[in-house]
C-alpha cells in the first residue's frame, strides 16, 4: 500500500491515508524524488552516512527551533502515546531535514540505532535519498514513503509518514515523522500525523498574535475550539496577517492570495463592527457570510482597543448585527433552523418560486413534482454555479420532510482526511484532536429528513462503499464506536462531473451510480437560459428592501445578454451584489459599476468571435466556439488572433482586445510561438 498526500495548502488536490493506489507501480512523486536522488550522486546500495552533526551543530539547531520544538513536544508526546506497542517512532526534524527530538518504543530503539533515528542526524533527500523527512520537506507536502520506495537499499525495510510544519507566516519551520517497520505498516498513521501538526500549527498562533484580531471560524459550531477550525489572524485596522491551513483550505486561498485581502474583504464586513461587540457581552458564535457566499460560524478573539478597558482579552461572536444570510444561498451551505426558518419565509424553499419561465428549468420541475414525497434519490447535473444546491432545498421544502432538517455536504471542499468524521460522526476519543463528546455526523444529522450531496464525484472511493451500505442498509457506524444506528434520509445528490466516465475509469462505484441515480435532473446553464433578465430582478430586489428599483442601463443589459457567464449565476450574483454596493438602492447600473476582470473577461469573450477571423465553419469547442469551452481557452484563443491579426504587436492586440498589455504578457507562455514574430 503506498500513499501520497496533497496539502491544501500548497493548491494541489489531495488523497486520503487510507486511500490505496492502484495500477501505479511508482507515483510520479517518487519518481521524480529518485531523479534527484541519483543527481545528488547516491548510489542505491551505498552505506548511508548516519554520523550526527557534531554537538554544537545539534545546540546550534536546537536554539535555532525553540518555538517549533515549544510546540511540538507535547504533542509529540500525545501523538507516541497513541501509537505505543507498535514498532514505531516519533521524529521531529528542522526544515533542513536535522532530527530534533525523537519518541520510540523500546522494541524498535535497537533497529532505529541502526539507521540512526535520532537527534543530530540528516535525513534529508541530499543525505539519505528518497524518505519521508526529505521528501515531505523538498516537495513542501505530506509524503508517506513505504518499504522499497526508499530510494537506499539499506532504508527499505522501513515505512515512514511525514508532514511538513508550516509556521503562522506560510513558511515550512520543520517536519513531523512517524517511521516504523513496514510489517507493522497502518493506513491511518498518516491521518494522526497530519492531525498533530496541524494542531501544532493552531497553537503557534495564539504565541504569535497575542493581539492580534483572531477570527476562529467553521461551518459547524460544534468543531470550533477544535483542530479542524480555521484561524484567520488581522490587524486591528483589518490588515490580513496569518491563516492556519484549514482557514486556506476553507476560503479556498494560499497563504500568498490571502496576503491581498483584508478582513472586510474576506467578511463582508468592516473591521469596525468587531470593534463594536466589546459592549454587546455575546457568548455564544453567530454566523457571518464569507467573501464567497459561504455561511461560517465565528468566535472571535481580540484585545480591547481601548486604553481605559480592563485589559481582558474577549471572546465573543459576531454582532446580531453583522451581515445576515442572503439569498439565493450558495452551493454546499448547511443552513441552521433559524436559516431554514426564514428561507420558507422567502419562498426560496418551493419548486414553484423557481419557475421563472425558462422551458427547460419548467420541465425539470414538472419531473421532480410528479416524484414529490416518494423518496426516490435525485441526482442533479449541471455547471458549477447553477443553483444545484438552491433546487436540492425547494425539493426539500416541497417534500413531506420539510419540517426536519436539510443537511448540507459539499465532499469537495471537506479535506479527505476529516470527510469520514463529518459524514459519519465519531465516539469520544476517536482521534487527535476530537471534540470530547464527539460528533453525530451529517448523516445522522439528516436523520427524518434530507441528505445532500453536493460534488459527489469528489467523494473519496472508499468512502463511496461506506455510503452505500448507509443507502442499503439505513445504518451507520460512527468512528471509533462498537454498534450500528439507523437512520432514515431522504438522499439528493449533485454534480457537474460525467460519473459514466469516472465508472469508465475506475474512479467512481458503478453499484452506487444506480443507487443514486433514482431520478436525474439536468439544469441549464445561465447563458442557455430565456429568463435571464427575470431571474436577475429577483437577484437584485434581494439586496433592496421592498418598494426600490435598481435600473440597469440599456448598455450593460446588451453586455449581459452577450456573456458566457463561465461561473453561471454565482458569478451574476456577486456581480450584481458589488454593483448595487456602487450606484445604491436608487440609482441606475452603469458599465463604470462593473468590475474591471468581468469587462476584460467579455472583451476576451468578444474577440473571440470577431468578424474578421469568421469561425461560422469551426466544429463544437474548436478555436472560436465558446460554448462549453473554459475562459481561459477562449482568452487564448482572443490572443492568438489579435496578435496575429498585428503582427506581433502587443500594444495593438491589447488595444483591440480592451486590456492591458501585463494581461498578453501573463499569457506569453501559453501562446505559439509564432505569433510573436
Amino acid at each position: 500500500m503506498r500513499t501520497v498526500m496533497y496539502a491544501p495548502i500548497a493548491g494541489r488536490p489531495m488523497q486520503s491515508p487510507d486511500h490505496e493506489v492502484q495500477d501505479i507501480d511508482q507515483p510520479s512523486l517518487i519518481v521524480e524524488s529518485h531523479k534527484r536522488s541519483k543527481a545528488y550522486g547516491i548510489d542505491r546500495n551505498d552505506v548511508p552516512d548516519f554520523s550526527p552533526q557534531s554537538q554544537v551543530r545539534l545546540s546550534q539547531g536546537l536554539d535555532e527551533n525553540k518555538f517549533l520544538i515549544q510546540h511540538a513536544v507535547p504533542v509529540m508526546e500525545t501523538l507516541h502515546g497513541q501509537i505505543a506497542n507498535t514498532h514505531n517512532m516519533v521524529l521531529l526534524t528542522a526544515s533542513n531535514g536535522l532530527v530534533l527530538h525523537s519518541l520510540g518504543d523500546m522494541d524498535f530503539l535497537e533497529k532505529a540505532m541502526q539507521v540512526a533515528l535520532v537527534p543530530g542526524v540528516n535525513w534529508s533527500e541530499k543525505s539519505k535519498g528518497t524518505n519521508a523527512i526529505g521528501t515531505a520537506l523538498k516537495e513542501e507536502l505530506p509524503v508517506t514513503i513505504h518499504g522499497s520506495e526508499h530510494f537506499m537499499n539499506a532504508n527499505q525495510f522501513l515505512t515512514c509518514s511525514c508532514a511538513p510544519v508550516y509556521d503562522p507566516y506560510g513558511q515550512v519551520i520543520g517536519a513531523l515523522d512517524v517511521t516504523g517497520d513496514q510489517r507493522n505498516f497502518h493506513q491511518h498513521t498518516m491521518a494522526l500525523v497530519r492531525m498533530s501538526v496541524q494542531m501544532m500549527e493552531n497553537h503557534m498562533f495564539a504565541d504569535i498574535f497575542p493581539t492580534a484580531v483572531r477570527i476562529h471560524f467553521h461551518t459547524r459550531s460544534e468543531f470550533l475550539g477544535t483542530l479542524v477550525e480555521g484561524i484567520v489572524v488581522f490587524s486591528h485596522e483589518g490588515r490580513f496577517l496569518s491563516a492556519n491551513r484549514s482557514a486556506q483550505f476553507q476560503l479556498g486561498m494560499s497563504f500568498n492570495a490571502l496576503k491581498c485581502h483584508t478582513f472586510s474583504s474576506l467578511f463582508d464586513i468592516p473591521i469596525s463592527r468587531l470593534h463594536e461587540l466589546r459592549g454587546n457581552a455575546l457568548t455564544k458564535p453567530r454566523q457571518f457570510c464569507l467573501h464567497n457566499g459561504v455561511s461560517v460560524w465565528c468566535r472571535i478573539k481580540m484585545k480591547p482597543l481601548s486604553l481605559w478597558s480592563d485589559g481582558q482579552a474577549m471572546d465573543s461572536a459576531s454582532s446580531s448585527q453583522g451581515k445576515t444570510l442572503e439569498a439565493p444561498y450558495p452551493a454546499g451551505t448547511a443552513l441552521p433552523e433559524s436559516s431554514l426558518a426564514q428561507t420558507r419565509k422567502l419562498h426560496l424553499s418551493t419548486l414553484h418560486y423557481l419557475n421563472t419561465g425558462d422551458p427547460q428549468v419548467a420541465a425539470v420541475i414538472h419531473k421532480l413534482s410528479m416524484v414529490r414525497g416518494r423518496d426516490i434519490p435525485i441526482m442533479i447535473l449541471g455547471e458549477t454555479g447553477t443553483g444545484k444546491d438552491l433546487l436540492a432545498q425547494a425539493i426539500h421544502g416541497d417534500s413531506n420532510r420539510a419540517g426536519h432538517p436539510f443537511v448540507s455536504v459539499n465532499c469537495a471542499s471537506i479535506p479527505e482526511t476529516l470527510i469520514e468524521s463529518e459524514l459519519f460522526g465519531y465516539e469520544e476519543g476517536a482521534f487527535t484532536g476530537a471534540k470530547k463528546k464527539g460528533a453525530i455526523g451529517k448523516i445522522r444529522q439528516a436523520s427524518g429528513g434530507t441528505l445532500f450531496l453536493d460534488e459527489i464525484g469528489d467523494m473519496p472511493r472508499h468512502l463511496q462503499a461506506r455510503l452505500l451500505r448507509v443507502l442499503q442498509d439505513r445504518k451507520i457506524s460512527p468512528l471509533g464506536a462498537g454498534k450500528e444506528v439507523e437512520v432514515d434520509v431522504a438522499v439528493i445528490c449533485a454534480t457537474n462531473k460525467n460519473l459514466k466516465e469516472m465508472i469508465v475509469q475506475g474512479e467512481f462505484r458503478e453499484d452506487l451510480y444506480y443507487r443514486l441515480n433514482g431520478l436525474v435532473v439536468r439544469l441549464p446553464a445561465l447563458r442557455h437560459r430565456t429568463d435571464f433578465e427575470v431571474v436577475m430582478q429577483k437577484i437584485l430586489k434581494s439586496f433592496c428592501e421592498s418598494g426600490t428599483h435598481i435600473g440597469i442601463s440599456a448598455d450593460v443589459m446588451k453586455l449581459f445578454h452577450t456573456h458566457q457567464w463561465p461561473g453561471n449565476f454565482r458569478q451574476l450574483h456577486n456581480l450584481l451584489r458589488t454593483a448595487v454596493v456602487m450606484v445604491g438602492c436608487e440609482g441606475v447600473i452603469q458599465r463604470s459599476h462593473l468590475p474591471d476582470d468581468f469587462l476584460e473577461e467579455h472583451a476576451l469573450q468578444a474577440a473571440a468571435h470577431n468578424p474578421a477571423t469568421p469561425a461560422e465553419d469551426a466544429p463544437p469547442n474548436a478555436p472560436g466556439s465558446t460554448d462549453g469551452q473554459r475562459l481561459q481557452d477562449v482568452a487564448l484563443v482572443a490572443m492568438t488572433k489579435m496578435l496575429q491579426h498585428h503582427k506581433g504587436n502587443v500594444s495593438a492586440a491589447a488595444k483591440a482586445l480592451g486590456v492591458s498589455r501585463n494581461t498578453v504578457y501573463r499569457r506569453k507562455e501559453q501562446l505559439p510561438p509564432d505569433v510573436w514574430n
